[in-house]
């Protein structure tokens, strides 16, 4: 039988010291642990020292042991019938040498996906815990890289922690996955056990910050990890974790956070932002104040601007790097919503669970390395119900409030917005389908407006890469077409031909411009002035004489 971190064994009727039990069980051996004829899990003998097992029963025997892997299969066994195999009795016993092939085959790879080398070469590996770092006093945001951590077995009344034996198997190479529990449970680091002091604490070095912290809610029902010993008795700080519970969370942990390949990280700067987008650099300089100051901004503008384009270069050029880790965009839509944005219940397969969304776990995300800014962008701000979509955290992404909780009403968590974290949107000023935005967010936001950037000295040493007559000639008609857009009293800046639509040429071919303004502009063009078709046509005919 098995209790808590115990192997218990009952003494055989001929065995009557210690002495003669130790030689059938000893460190480092392996055991496999059924109920009634279920096979449970795997298990490794960890100490040669044998104890009087504290039950009451004198002909009892205990050994500590630590879990291995746990079973994937939960069904009851039907296989090959050994006296070794599961039968439904409390019993132990050995696998026979000669039929250890026989037990790969029908206990070791059908429920535990491990062979026999692989199985020797776990025998002495070391061991994997899970660390709950935020408890008073204690907290895993504050401690750098390289930085280290001392783990007392004894709290500060001198008592013993709850997972006391967790502790006493602690071992120096140890790997230990570093989680909070405030706001919302959560991995945020990775670190070694460095040193260990026999029965009082060990050391453990953090060599590892995790960019995008995972919500332990995430492993709760993956099947690999439902026996895990943090969701069978969550109570405690410190975990233990089998090598496939481990691994699995190592592999989730590596989706979300790819290690950099080595190569030196190339920086981008204000030039490198001043070459690829085409605004003056006191424009520039006035949007970086702006963002710093307000840290909320929309950028406006028609069509064919860049305004996503120029949003994400901005973030870039903040950051130093293209550090797409640090930046997350969303596009708003009519159906778009606080459950998606925030949280809320999601159907699973055996009802509704509380699921959080990208904003939300953005924050988490910032507010886990508060060290480093992060930029979430919003394409189409306009499109959506932003008072819906943000809920009660549209005060608290205003300037004033950030770092101010408030208690979220779906599961009663506080919950802040952070200093680190900038918001840029993005708003088409020439769609009419749309409301203006309400009060509220416009009392939130700095708005920035984008214009067409034919005149710009940037685009303009553009064009004279192009050096192409026909494309000269067809920025000249654009131009002209903007400056009548702009007298016209239903339409204005708002509605000009934006630069981009010129952008990025391979080759300037007639053929290539000639798409452009059949497929681009005309059909904006037919937007703005369907009552006046002779319109329409008048600059068809110009903009396509233009490259002819």
């Amino acid at each position: 039988m098995v209790n808590r971190e115990t192997a218990v064994w009952q003494k055989r009727p001929n065995v009557r010291e210690k002495e003669g039990f130790s030689p059938i069980l000893k460190k480092g051996d392996f055991f496999y642990l059924c109920r009634a004829d279920k096979v449970r899990f795997l298990g490794r003998i960890i100490s040669d020292e044998i104890k009087e097992y504290e039950g009451g029963r004198e002909d009892w025997y205990a050994l500590k042991y630590e879990k291995v892997a746990n079973s994937l299969d939960r069904k009851p066994y039907l296989g090959e019938k050994h006296w070794w195999t599961p039968n439904g009795k409390s019993i132990y016993a050995c696998v026979p040498k000669e039929e250890w092939a026989i037990f790969e085959t029908i206990i070791l790879k059908p429920y535990f996906h491990l062979n026999l080398p692989a199985l020797v070469e776990k025998r002495y590996r070391h061991n994997h815990w899970l660390l709950r770092f935020s408890r008073v006093g204690r907290n895993d945001g504050i401690i750098p890289i390289g930085g280290r951590y001392k783990y007392s077995f004894y709290d500060a009344e001198g008592q013993r922690r709850q997972k006391f034996i967790n502790a006493l198997s602690v071992r120096k190479g140890d790997k230990i996955i570093g989680f909070v529990s405030e706001p919302v449970e959560q991995i945020r680091a990775i670190f070694n056990v460095i040193a260990v002091e026999e029965g009082e604490n060990f050391v453990c070095e953090k060599y590892e910050s995790l960019v995008v912290p995972i919500d332990l809610a995430v492993f709760c029902k993956h099947i690999s990890l439902v026996d895990m010993e943090y969701f069978q008795r969550g109570g405690g700080d410190l975990f233990h974790l089998t090598e496939q519970e481990y691994s699995c969370i190592k592999e989730e942990i590596r989706a979300y956070n790819p290690r950099r390949n080595g190569q030196a990280v190339k920086p981008y700067l204000k030039r490198d932002f001043l070459r690829e987008v085409y605004i003056e650099e006191s424009q520039y300089k006035n949007l970086v104040a702006v963002l710093h100051r307000k840290k909320n901004i929309i950028l406006q503008g028609p069509p064919g601007v860049g305004k996503t384009f120029m949003a994400k270069r901005l973030a870039y050029t903040l950051l130093g790097e293209r550090a797409e880790r640090q930046i997350e965009c969303v596009q708003f839509h009519q159906n778009y919503s606080y459950e998606d944005f925030v949280m809320g219940y999601r159907a699973v397969e055996n009802g509704f669970a509380l699921r959080y969304g990208i904003f939300y776990q953005f924050c988490q995300r910032a507010s886990s390395n508060p060290q480093k800014d992060y930029f979430f962008l919003i394409d189409e701000i306009n499109r959506g119900n932003v008072s819906k979509i943000f809920g009660e955290l549209l005060a608290l992404i205003e300037t004033d409030y950030r770092g101010k909780e408030v208690t979220l009403a779906y599961n009663g968590q506080r919950f802040f917005v952070p200093q680190n974290l900038y918001i840029i949107g993005m708003m088409n000023t020439a769609d009419r389908s749309l409301a203006l935005l309400d009060y509220a967010l416009r009392r939130r936001f700095s708005f920035f407006d984008i214009e067409p950037a034919f005149q710009t000295k940037s685009f303009c040493a553009y064009q004279e890469r192009v050096a192409d007559e026909k494309f000269d000639k067809l920025l000249v008609e654009i131009q002209n077409l903007n400056a009548e857009i702009r007298a016209d009293k239903l339409l204005g800046n708002g509605f000009c031909i934006g630069h981009s639509y010129f952008c990025n040429a391979r080759q300037c071919t007639e053929q290539w411009l000639h798409d452009i303004i059949k497929f681009d502009i005309l059909p904006l063009l037919h937007e703005y002035w369907f009552d006046e078709p002779e319109k329409c046509e008048y600059w068809e005919q110009v903009l396509l004489g233009a490259i002819q």
